[in-house]
């Protein structure tokens, strides 16, 4: 692997947390509560982000290795939570909030796959 590659996961990894500490600080502010909303939208966007872009590369764009490494590994990969996500459910599940637990489990994998297939679609007429 180049150090061209680190570098540029690297750099993509910082704007995707950074812009993942903003968007959560942003929601926190509007919707105050237990349920974990802000790792539920952050993931969903996330997964919306990455449907369309690879819909994009598969379409339309060829960047270099370093620019797709950039966006999918860094840049996507550190702004998704799918680890804050299952710290939010063990917290939901310890307070013994099991509904709250089993919905926000459902919703986010159901929201999330339907996000990357939005990016996907919405991509897909854009750019045909």
């Amino acid at each position: 692997m180049s150090v061209k590659l680190i570098l540029s996961i690297a750099a993509g990894g910082a704007i995707g947390a950074v812009s993942r500490y903003l968007i959560m600080v942003q929601i926190g502010h509007w919707i105050a509560g237990q349920f974990p909303w802000a790792t539920l939208a952050v993931n969903v966007a996330g997964s919306f982000a990455l449907g369309a872009l690879v819909e994009a590369l598969a379409l339309v764009w060829s960047p270099s290795q370093e620019i797709r490494v950039l966006l999918v590994v860094g840049v996507l990969g550190s702004f998704t939570t799918f680890s804050t996500f299952s710290l939010d459910a063990y917290f939901l599940f310890e307070r013994g909030e099991l509904g709250w637990a089993s919905v926000y489990i459902a919703a986010t994998v159901v929201l999330s796959i339907g996000g990357f297939i939005a990016g996907l679609a919405v991509f897909r007429v854009l750019l045909s």
